[in-house]
């Protein structure tokens, strides 16, 4: 089994976990969520000897595609979002305005719209498509073996907020349960913004999973 390359850079004007993943055979490497700094998220692939072949966007919100443009213009990559964040990601640059950030360049098209089930492959890396709406009507977790990527639907003894436009506060709780509490204990999950976690460990004491007990 090869040994997937796996770093976080810290982004953007809101503190943006952005995760690197290459695999070390073909020397290919996916970005996911790089909410700016696209200098430095160049310059650490450089650095590993990495090409960035796909940008993900986990969702559409502005603080998680500042740095898409850079990256597509520089290297090529193809661009990954859901199909239902469409909308989000072309009206990102009027959501910074709006929250009083400095400008952000608006992303790209994507190059595929990404549905529940579907499944991203670059080299020996592989990553699955679960679609958890009511953060954002699109917003998707990535799984990898045992890792996850969730974007802005969990974090750390919390969830995403769901007071911004296409927020749905009952259908992120219904889709928590459904789709990420019925993983396995041990599945690390690496959010949008602050630490790590696991399914485990939010499952026993993050408040806003009781919801349904």
């Amino acid at each position: 089994m090869i040994d997937i390359w796996q770093a976080t850079m810290v982004t953007g004007q809101l503190g943006v976990n952005c995760y690197f993943l290459g695999c070390p055979r073909t020397r290919q490497a996916i970005v996911i969520d790089p909410g700016g700094d696209g200098s430095r998220i160049l310059a650490l692939l450089e650095e590993r000897d990495f090409v960035l072949k796909t940008v993900v966007n986990t969702h559409g919100h502005f603080d998680h595609i500042g740095a898409n443009r850079t990256l597509i213009q520089k290297t090529g990559a193809e661009l990954l979002l859901h199909e239902a964040d469409l909308s989000l990601l072309r009206g990102a640059a009027d959501h910074a305005a709006s929250f009083g950030c400095q400008p952000i360049e608006p992303s790209p098209e994507p190059t595929r719209l990404l549905k529940d089930g579907d499944r991203v492959e670059v080299g020996a890396i592989g990553l699955d498509v679960i679609h958890v709406p009511g953060h954002s009507p699109g917003s998707v977790c990535l799984k990898s073996g045992e890792d996850l990527f969730v974007g802005d639907v969990l974090f750390a003894g919390s969830i995403g907020r769901t007071d911004l436009p296409g927020g749905d506060h009952l259908l992120l709780l219904k889709g928590l349960h459904s789709r990420l509490m019925t993983l396995e204990d041990s599945v690390r999950v690496y959010p949008g913004h602050g630490p790590e976690t696991t399914i485990g460990r939010e499952r026993k004491s993050n408040p806003f999973l009781n919801y349904f007990e």
